[in-house]
């Protein structure tokens, strides 16, 4: 692979040694056709995990093995220590699972979905009351428990689904691109909610997306494309790893300019854009660098690693917008397995 973060390193502001998810050169192939090629990976618990790459990167078919709800053709993976292809009931038990396609059931109301739901994870009566109210309100809709599905927003329903995952109480919640297709507002109050769930119950989260902004969330991020994983590590780790953050400058004379910059130790080079700085700190270094250059310049602009740019050193290309994708027989799956 080609990065170089701490595999095992826990989650910011995290002790633990506990593994709650271990992947072992896992493999899944159609026929002639690899959607899953040999990943390895593991995450602690209490980590929130994000496995970041275009449609048909091999993310979902990741999350199916890892929910046993598709078989592997090599390698090994557990969850809560749970052996995926030997022991799917006991995984079952402990993690909630949000679909990329919907699966609520419209013509029920809010609570209706959740009741049913508790009934299929054979939770005690006595508590399912009070859960019911505990997810609502997590998800901001407890004044809409009455309303059928059928008229909620998008976001909302989104809400629900989420509600509905963590109603049994799982240790590890698994979201399959939890907000395709919602406005950014909504994105980022759904994830408020989620954030907020994982520091009250020491909730594990692995999650598929193919925002950058959204693997931001995450505390570690793995960036999987072709059913490989190309590079592993946290945020900050992925960006340093490739390089240093740059400066653009265009002057007058960018020949001479470029001259004084590199005898004065910049690493800096002449292109299509202009003066061309790599630096670790350029906040302190652009003044610095004009000083050098002694006069004459017309354009500074800093320009700071972003995952786009770790996307595109890894993978060759930058990540691929997401197709018309087709409804998904997944969710009935799960309901016929359980």
């Amino acid at each position: 692979m080609g990065v170089m973060a701490r595999e095992a390193s826990p989650p910011r502001g995290r002790v633990t040694v506990r593994t709650a998810i271990e992947v072992s050169r896992l493999r899944k192939s159609y026929g002639d056709v690899v959607a899953v090629d040999d990943l390895s990976f593991s995450v602690a618990a209490g980590e929130v995990f994000a496995l970041l790459g275009p449609n048909g990167a091999g993310k979902s078919t990741t999350i199916n093995i890892l929910c046993t709800l598709a078989g592997s053709t090599g390698g090994r993976a557990t969850v809560a220590g749970f052996d995926v292809a030997t022991q799917p009931h006991a995984i079952r038990r402990r993690i909630g699972l949000v679909f990329q396609q919907p699966t609520l059931d419209e013509q029920l109301t809010a609570q209706e979905n959740l009741h049913l739901h508790a009934v299929m994870y054979h939770m005690p009566r006595r508590i399912r009351a009070q859960r019911i109210d505990h997810v609502l309100e997590l998800v901001g809709l407890e004044d809409r428990r009455n309303d059928l599905v059928a008229t909620f927003s998008g976001g909302m329903a989104r809400r629900l689904e989420i509600a509905r995952g963590m109603l049994h109480s799982p240790e590890l919640l698994f979201l399959d691109e939890p907000t395709v297709g919602l406005d950014p507002q909504t994105r980022t109050l759904i994830w408020q909610e989620l954030l907020a769930m994982r520091a009250a119950a020491n909730l594990t989260v692995l999650f598929t997306t193919h925002h950058m902004h959204e693997a931001e969330i995450a505390d570690r991020i793995a960036i999987i494309d072709h059913g490989r994983i190309a590079a592993i590590g946290t945020p900050g780790e992925l960006k340093t790893s490739i390089t240093a953050d740059t400066i653009t400058l265009r002057t007058r004379n960018d020949a001479a300019a470029l001259d004084a910059l590199q005898a004065a130790g910049y690493h800096a080079t002449l292109g299509a854009a202009g003066i061309l700085i790599e630096t670790t700190n350029p906040d302190a270094e652009v003044g610095r660098a004009v000083e050098a250059i002694g006069g004459g310049v017309e354009f500074v602009q800093i320009h700071r690693c972003s995952l786009d740019d770790v996307f595109l050193h890894y993978t060759g290309r930058q990540i691929r917008e997401p197709a018309a994708e087709a409804h998904s027989e997944i969710g009935r799956a799960w309901v016929r397995r359980r």
